[in-house]
């Protein structure tokens, strides 16, 4: 090869101008775009309904959870007031069970004391009773000792026995009579 010929291919290649590298090749361009709308009818075909169907079951689950949230917390609230209503009930009862134990005791202790009270009566009319007795019966007692001192004096005053005549005994009584009734007049 000449040098002539060197030089005209150098010319020839220096008045081609050098490729761009951000322009791209239009073949590039056509099998990229190909490729693109493949690859986008793939993902259409395919993986997007894919997608969609796991987004509708999460979003499906996610509103499930949050209406059985939703009602588990509404089945909450309404044990959580009828437990209030059955406390106020049983609060109530209390009250009342209360107040009945109150009053049953004041009647219990009312009646121990009207027991007490009719107990103490009776044995304060036994006591009375046994005194009253008592009373006579020395009464009685002293009665026919002085009755057997006045008649032991009176047979030494007169020397003679006087035991066994009635006219005697009257005499004895009608003395002991009289003096029962003086202490009572000077009283």
């Amino acid at each position: 090869m000449s040098f002539q010929t060197v030089i005209a291919s150098a010319a020839v290649v220096a008045s081609e101008e050098p490729p761009n590298p951000l322009i791209p090749k239009t073949a590039e361009l056509i099998v990229g775009a190909i490729a693109f709308l493949l690859l986008l009818w793939l993902l259409k075909k395919f993986a997007f309904p894919m997608f969609e169907q796991t987004f509708a079951e999460r979003t499906a689950a996610i509103e499930g959870g949050i209406q059985r949230a939703e009602k588990a917390q509404a089945e909450a609230s309404a044990a959580l007031e009828q437990y209030q209503a059955q406390l106020a009930d049983a609060r109530g009862e209390a009250s009342t069970i209360r107040s009945e134990a109150q009053a049953e005791r004041a009647r219990i202790v009312e009646d121990a004391r009207a027991e007490a009270a009719a107990a103490a009566d009776q044995v304060t009319a036994r006591a009375a009773a046994q005194v009253e007795a008592d009373r006579a019966s020395a009464q009685t007692e002293l009665s026919r000792e002085v009755g057997r001192i006045a008649l032991d004096l009176a047979e030494r005053i007169v020397g003679e026995s006087l035991a066994d005549d009635a006219r005697t005994r009257a005499t004895i009584d009608r003395f002991i009579a009289e003096l029962e009734q003086a202490p009572e007049a000077t009283r």
